[in-house]
This record gives C-alpha cells, structure tokens and sequence, in this order.
C-alpha cells in the first residue's frame, strides 16, 4: 500500500485538480476543437492503491468519475502511487500503457492537463486572461482540497472539523468567481458559487482579479493584503487564519513539500 501522505495527495490530484478540465473546457471554448468526435475512456491509477480516476469523451465534453471503469480505451498505469502523483505535479513520470489505440485519446487530453499546471505555483501568467483563469482554478481547487483533507483523514485539519457546528467560509472575487467550504460536525462540503442559506463564518474578498491573483499565489502576504485594500475579511480572523495556514498545507502537498 501506497504512504498515507501519498494517498492524500492523490485524493487532492484527482478529486480537487483533475475535474478542472472541465472548467478549462467551459472557459476557453476553442478547447472544443480538441473533442470533436471524441469518443472513449482514459484511466488514471496506480499499482500500490485502490485509488484512482477515469476521463470520459463523449458529446464533445468530458466528464471525470472516481474509480476505476469496467473497460477503460486507454489505461495508463503508474508503478508507484507517488509516480502518479509526481505527474500531476508536473513531473515526467511514465505509467505503464494498456489500450494503444486509446492513444489518440490521450493526444486530445493533454491541452486540459497542460493547462492545469496553472495552479502550480510557479506558474504567473501576465495576461488577464490567464491570470483570470488560474484565480478560478485556484479558488474551486482549494476549496475542494480543504474538504478532500478531512475526507482523507487529514488528523490536523479533521480536529478542526470535528468540533465545528454549522459553519461557512465563503471566498469571493468582486465580479469574478465564488466557492465555499460548509463544515459541521465532522462533515465538509465544497460547493462553487456564493453560499445563500447562511451568513459565512468567514467571508475572504477580493475586489477584483488581480488582487486576488496576488494573494492566492503569496505574492502578498495576508496581513499585507489586508493593509492594501486587496483582501477584506469579514468573521472570524481567528478562524480565517487557521483556514489559510491549511491552505499552503495544500499547497506544499501538492507540489511535493
């Protein structure tokens, strides 16, 4: 079996990082051209783990499921689940390939995965465009991750979680996009969009994208961004602290740290 640090890593690549490509899709619409008649199965996994992923074409769109498909087009296997995820960070790790002519298929996917090393941190684009697009990936990527943590069994963040009541932290870009992390009693759940039921406990806004380009990718720091006008903070500083700190675990998880 896989190291149980590895195991929350893959949980964040496959379940946080990879359903992106679908916000890649729907934010660059040219994307489309990649698709057009695509049809069939990629699977992602890993030889020392149950874990694992598949990407469907069909209906010129893509759909990303957990687990594993019952006959897969093409199936590209790591040894290690650390190879796995060393890939999605960027490195060049080569699975074992099954299903060669599933092939084509994977020649379609690259532009998506490509374009999801946006979220690493050495990636600082200068168009507005694509600073645009890596604030989006970012905020439903981390929002997702945070739930992914106490879903893993992350012990830090779960203490945390388990004694929570009914609690909202909302991130908000001013004209841009939203996501939020519900917790309760051992329980989260992330969602896009503005959270309407309740007032967040804690609600982090950024006035416009490239405020919270800055923030997102520590060009800034918290207290700084506060001072700058680039980040308001409304609720429980205490809280929002706490939440930010578990955000560069994510991140340090992620790129190997």
């Amino acid at each position: 079996m896989a190291d149980p640090k590895e195991e929350l890593r893959a949980r964040i690549f496959l379940r946080s990082a990879l359903p992106l490509i679908k916000v890649v899709l729907a934010e660059r619409p040219k994307y489309a051209y990649f698709l057009y008649r695509a049809r069939g199965v990629v699977q992602f996994a890993a030889s020392d783990s149950s874990q694992g992923a598949h990407v469907e074409f069909a209906d010129g769109g893509l759909q990303v499921t957990q687990g594993m498909h019952d006959k897969p087009d093409l199936r590209l296997t790591f040894k290690r689940l650390s190879d796995l995820n060393a890939f999605f960070a960027g490195a060049l790790k080569a699975p074992s390939i099954a299903g060669l002519f599933g092939l084509p298929l994977l020649v379609r996917l690259l532009p998506f995965l490509l374009k999801l090393k946006l979220l690493m941190p050495d990636a600082m684009p200068n168009k507005p465009a694509e600073k645009a697009l890596k604030v989006k990936l970012l905020i439903f990527m981390v929002t997702n991750a945070l739930s992914q943590l106490n879903k893993g069994g992350d012990e830090a963040f779960g203490e945390i979680v388990k004694k929570s009541p009914d609690r909202i932290f909302q991130w908000t870009v001013k004209d841009g996009p939203a996501a939020y992390l519900r917790m309760k009693a051992g329980k989260t759940k992330a969602g896009r969009g503005s959270y309407t039921r309740r007032q967040p406990f804690v609600h982090m806004m950024f006035p416009d994208i490239d405020s919270a380009f800055d923030v997102l990718t520590q060009k800034v720091s918290t207290v700084d961004a506060v001072k700058q006008g680039k980040l308001k903070m409304e609720g429980s500083m205490e809280y929002g602290k706490e939440i930010g700190l578990h955000m560069q675990r994510i991140e340090a998880l992620t790129t190997g740290g």
